[in-house]
């Protein structure tokens, strides 16, 4: 089949090469001049990007092996936890690279303007902005999470709503083998800070956050003596239980989507295990919607716990922190990634019933 994907990152790419792989004809294009930039990411992938059998050697710049979270009442809780810090850049283009090999081409410079019946318009900024209509039996949008694909198909939910994000590459002393994050109502409402450390004398830090996230982060740079080499910003989608994934010939995945873990903003393994189902799909003829369904239940789990912790005051930051750093519970933090929060919650719940407390967020 002819398989058209607009939008040329991790996701798209990663969806390029598994079709090309299967044997089908892949197009990719993308507006950017260059795979990878601007960044607008963290770069923080959990030890579940294992499962893809993609090395990272190419673009690892740190691993993690402890994360340590600290709330309103600066109560500390160290969970052991593998987590690979890459360079955004080299990481893009590490997946991009991939689907090439695997036949895929890729095209930069090149906007996605309209649709136009069966056939999407493209316009070729290298040839003095040239249109040209491409057709494909499947049109794959990853293109971010405003999603022009998506919204010319049909598959933009009105009542999105998003994340906005700075992050700032600062230098100090760091342990390099720890990422911390703050949370409270004062430090960053609804979502934490994060210092995620490159090197023994650099690290990533910012927040994310639905207000203000200029006002707090500014806060928390000065609060801890930072100073920005490097500014960063980006949009986050949040998971929406009412985005539909395909219509006509067309199919959303990625931050194009909302699949992104509504807890911590992260959207690299689920896009691409998104990815990996909706490939099997169309190879094996099976219904997207319904091989998406275990995937999905992650998500909403996701986007329920990110629903309580929108509501927290200090005080139930300070009351989680409590229940949390009993050694059961720690047990069960440093077992389950957080890309899969099913068995984590439903055995932390085991194990402190207490927990219990916060779900009247919910209603």
């Amino acid at each position: 089949m002819e398989i058209v994907i607009v939008g040329a990152g991790p996701i798209g790419c990663y969806a390029g090469y598994l079709l090309a792989q299967s044997g089908h004809t892949v197009s990719i294009y993308d507006k950017k001049k260059e795979i990878g930039l601007p960044i607008q990411c963290t770069g923080i992938l959990t030890s579940d990007f294992d499962k893809f059998s993609i090395s990272l050697d190419s673009c690892l710049v740190n691993t993690i092996r402890r994360i340590e979270t600290f709330s309103p009442d600066n109560i500390k809780i160290g969970i052991q936890q593998k987590d690979y810090i890459v360079c955004r850049k080299k990481f893009d283009t590490l997946i991009a690279d991939t689907a090439a090999r695997a036949g895929a081409k890729i095209f930069l410079n090149h906007s996605f303007i309209r649709k136009d019946g069966n056939s999407l318009v493209i316009v070729n900024h290298k040839n003095n902005n040239a249109e040209k209509k491409v057709h494909g039996d499947i049109i794959i949008a990853a293109d971010g999470p405003l999603s022009p694909v998506g919204k010319a198909y049909g598959l933009f939910h009105s009542s999105r709503k998003y994340y906005y994000g700075i992050q700032a590459i600062v230098e100090g002393e760091f342990d390099k083998s720890v990422t911390k994050t703050y949370f409270g109502k004062n430090t960053c409402p609804g979502f934490f800070a994060w210092v995620v450390p490159e090197s023994s004398t650099k690290a990533r830090v910012g927040l994310y956050t639905t207000q203000n996230p200029k006002q707090h982060f500014d806060t928390f740079m000065s609060k801890n003596g930072f100073k920005a080499q490097e500014i960063q910003a980006g949009t986050i989608p949040i998971f929406n239980l009412h985005q539909r994934l395909k219509k006509d010939n067309c199919y959303v995945v990625g931050d194009a989507s909302g699949y992104v873990k509504a807890t911590t903003g992260g959207g690299i393994v689920p896009g691409m295990k998104q990815v990996q189902i909706l490939v099997d799909c169309i190879n094996n003829n099976k219904i997207f919607e319904k091989e998406i369904l275990p995937l999905r239940k992650r998500m909403k789990l996701h986007l329920q716990i990110s629903n309580i912790m929108k509501n927290f005051s200090d005080k139930d930051w300070n009351r989680l922190f409590c229940y949390v750093s009993q050694p059961k519970v720690k047990k069960v933090f440093e077992k389950y990634s957080r890309d899969n929060p099913i068995p984590l919650v439903i055995n932390s719940l085991l194990k402190e019933p207490r927990l219990l407390y916060f779900v009247k967020y919910l209603f």
